[in-house]
């Protein structure tokens, strides 16, 4: 479960069209080239017969600068680290003192990754994902992301926005995989294009962990 609930961002239902969504996404990715978050993440698994679905949470902060570059660290229950260097992307668990590290380019083309933090533009998400605006909820306004490889393991991811124009914000993620598990990522204190250090997305294994590269 601890490798699930970070992998599974790593690794929604359409409804009436509503062009919102879509100007939401368009605008987030046009004018939010950099960006820090806190984020609670709620990882629920397909309830097995007899038994009630079983959920997770966790919780940490994000950091992203485009095209390429993206942190994301556990915090709480456990300590995990996700950091896209543009080159490689890195997973480090703490309680384990292990490092994954995987080719960038392999892994992260139709992935929630590249829907909020990766991407250069709309036409780079369109080339991974059919884009689709869905109706307003909770106050948001929604867009519908479904892979167009279909040997993946995500099913489709939804996008919530709140705000217009040069002031669109990113709000909560809704992931579906092709097992029927559903993580939902809510953020909170969002900052647009902030000041983010020269270091920000270098990872440096530390002494003594063992790292598997694949």
């Amino acid at each position: 479960m601890k490798k699930l609930l970070a992998t599974v961002f790593i690794a929604a239902a359409a409804g009436t069209a509503c062009a919102d969504g879509l100007e939401s996404l368009e605008n987030f990715v046009k004018t939010a080239k950099s960006g820090r978050a806190e984020f609670t993440q709620v990882v629920t698994s397909p309830p097995k017969e007899g038994q009630a679905a079983r959920s997770k949470t966790s919780s940490g902060s994000f950091e992203f600068q485009r095209p390429s570059k993206f942190k994301f660290i556990y915090k709480k229950p456990f300590v995990q680290t996700i950091v896209a260097d543009g080159q490689t992307l890195w997973l480090f668990d703490a309680d384990l003192n292990q490092v994954t590290a995987r080719k960038q380019s392999a892994v992260l083309g139709s992935t929630p990754a590249a829907l909020i933090a990766s991407a250069p533009d709309l036409k780079a998400l369109q080339a991974d994902f059919t884009l689709q605006a869905a109706p307003d909820k909770d106050g948001l306004q929604w867009v519908t992301a479904t892979p167009k490889a279909k040997d993946g393991q995500l099913q489709s991811v939804q996008v919530g926005f709140k705000g217009a124009g040069n002031a669109t914000e990113l709000a909560a993620l809704e992931i579906l995989d092709s097992f029927g598990q559903r993580s939902v990522m809510t953020f909170a204190k969002v900052e647009a294009n902030p000041a983010l250090a020269a270091d920000a997305f270098q990872f440096k294994p530390p002494a003594g962990a063992d790292v598997v590269r694949q």
